[in-house]
């Protein structure tokens, strides 16, 4: 199953909203030039060219000048697959036009500030993996008692709550579907850990989340 058979038109994802994440960085949002924390989901695209698939080979990044990049990270994220046109929901309702979940992972370089969206971090070639499949809606009674695991080379670095999110799936799809419509197979990545997990060229990266499987790729360039 490839990348394109599982995401249709648009992959959004959420960024800043893990809460503890949220919370150490509370004096620097505080400070210029942001002056004020986000009130309101940062989010981000990850573009055709970005989308992969399970098992795939995760390009490492270039610079400008050609040269390989010192540095890539990975985050992952519950995927929410859209089941239907949801433009304008309520939180209560949102859950009603989930078709499925998936897996998201996020390779990019690392992140330097959210001031402005990072075009050149996040819209790297190949570096969204989706997969390995959808689980249909009704398999996943509560989104929110799921956790997300990363593993590196077989070791575990990384698991995250979504109980731990700022907000939560339903508030996310309703606030979401203000800013644009949202129509059936386009997919949200509804938050990461903060701390995202370095990669070296030649990493097997494995994503976990129990009840849709594993999402499993290696990186380039070794």
């Amino acid at each position: 199953m490839t990348a394109e058979t599982l995401v249709n038109s648009k992959l959004v994802c959420v960024a800043l909203n893990d809460k503890e994440q949220l919370a150490t960085l509370e004096a620097t949002f505080n400070e210029a030039p942001y002056k004020k924390p986000p009130t309101q989901p940062v989010l981000y695209y990850k573009p055709r060219n970005t989308w992969n698939r399970n098992g795939a080979e995760i390009e490492w990044a270039k610079d400008f000048d050609g040269s390989d990049v010192p540095a890539m990270a990975v985050g992952t994220s519950l995927g929410v697959v859209i089941g239907k046109e949801t433009c304008r929901v309520s939180a209560e309702e949102a859950l009603d036009y989930v078709g499925g979940y998936t897996i998201v992972s996020d390779f990019s370089l690392p992140e330097q500030n959210y001031y402005r969206p990072d075009i050149k971090g996040k819209c790297l070639d190949t570096t969204a993996p989706v997969g390995p499949e959808i689980v249909t809606a009704d398999k996943i009674t509560n989104p929110e008692t799921l956790s997300v695991s990363i593993s590196v080379n077989g070791e575990q670095k990384s698991v995250v709550e979504l109980a731990n999110m700022e907000r939560s799936v339903a508030e996310l799809i309703s606030i979401i579907s203000r800013i644009m419509t949202l129509q059936a197979g386009e997919i949200i990545a509804v938050g990461f850990a903060g701390n995202r997990v370095p990669v070296a060229k030649g990493d097997k990266v494995e994503s976990s989340i129990e009840g849709i499987g594993t999402l499993s790729n290696t990186l380039g360039g070794a």
